[in-house]
């Protein structure tokens, strides 16, 4: 069964909305004013508190972009698993992966990985949530999609080597859970619940189809599923529901999908493939889940560096999620999950 990375690379955002960051961080990150997401989770007052040194945070995807400057220093090493039906791993994680071949849609792994922990301050681009916390690049997806199996390979090798956050922006299509809770289909599922055990954050994101659940694997127990919001803190129209099982579910800034590039999410792409009306060689504007999920992750490496560990990390992200426009922290609703993840409430929270 193929596996799909939800990725609306080829819709921009409607809203534009005016950020404030200090002068000093904008002369560091050229394109850090475009970043509303950093704002909407109050990530710059959180940086106070911590930055997210000493997490490394695995992204399980289409592999990065190795070379770009935004990860320089930050990469530790990673593993390819689409390796066209060999056994894997057949490669380091680069999105270019087996072949040496990059995809179109292969962009997808640089823009989430940029998303989570891009450099901060290095004098391009933009800054990620958690600057300081390092980057494991494991690629499980080839043109964009991939197998329960190598995607599992991915997150079990993650967990075996040093990963504290695994994210997983991607998901099968709505109903593909009934095969999970039947058992008819459990690699992701399994390796998700080793991860867990092994005391590693799994994030994921909810699915852009506008369904009323989780896609799997943010379905899954281990996993805490991202719905997307927009720049004005509504509920992103492409985003599923916060919906599953066991309710673990938040928002996070995804993009609107709608009009202009600065109304989605800015972050790297692999070097030359941003697209010409955004106006940077490498860099993106991309909206959906996908853009979500990598949020919290970082947020949740930021909480890591504290030394909380992962029941704490989720805990904390839970706890201190806020509703828009109620107000109200750490309640539960099927539109929010239990609310926009607030990393300045989340950092100084008592752990």
């Amino acid at each position: 069964m193929r596996m799909r990375t939800l990725v609306t690379a080829s819709l921009v955002g409607l809203s534009l909305v005016a950020t404030q960051a200090s002068a000093g961080a904008a002369a560091g990150d050229p394109l850090i004013d475009k970043q509303w997401g950093l704002q909407q989770l109050h990530a710059p007052e959180a940086w106070a508190g911590s930055t997210g040194a000493g997490q490394t945070i695995a992204v399980v995807d289409t592999g990065v972009d190795l070379g770009h400057p935004e990860f320089s220093g930050k990469l530790v090493p990673g593993a390819t698993f689409s390796c066209g039906g060999a056994p894997g791993p057949c490669g380091n994680g680069d999105w270019t992966g087996a072949d040496g071949v990059g995809q179109e849609s292969d962009v997808h792994g640089t823009h989430v990985a940029g998303i989570a922990a891009a450099a901060a301050g290095n004098g391009v681009g933009i800054a990620g949530v958690a600057p300081d916390a390092k980057i494991m690049p494991i690629k499980a997806l080839e043109n964009g999609s991939g197998t329960f199996e190598e995607i599992g390979a991915g997150v079990r090798y993650a967990a075996d080597h040093g990963a504290n956050v695994i994210n997983l922006s991607l998901g099968a299509q709505p109903g593909i859970q009934v095969l999970t809770l039947l058992g008819l289909q459990a690699a992701t599922k399994e390796a998700i619940a080793y991860a867990r055990e092994k005391g590693v954050v799994v994030v994921a994101s909810a699915g852009n189809e506008t369904a009323p659940l989780c896609d799997t694997p943010s379905w899954e127990v281990g996993a805490l599923c991202v719905a997307a919001t927009d720049a004005n803190e509504m509920h992103a129209v492409y985003s599923n529901l916060g919906v599953k099982l066991n309710l673990r579910a938040v928002s996070a800034p995804g993009g609107s999908s709608l009009g202009e590039c600065d109304g989605d999410v800015w972050s790297s792409v692999p070097r030359g493939t941003g697209k010409p009306e955004c106006g940077q060689a490498d860099y993106d504007a991309l909206a959906g889940t996908s853009m979500a999920a990598p949020q919290v992750a970082g947020v949740a490496a930021l909480l890591g560096a504290q030394g909380r560990d992962a029941a704490g990390i989720e805990d904390a992200l839970i706890s201190t999620a806020r509703t828009p426009i109620a107000g109200l922290r750490g309640v539960y609703n099927p539109v929010y999950g239990y609310g926009v993840v607030d990393a300045a409430a989340a950092v100084a929270s008592q752990g």
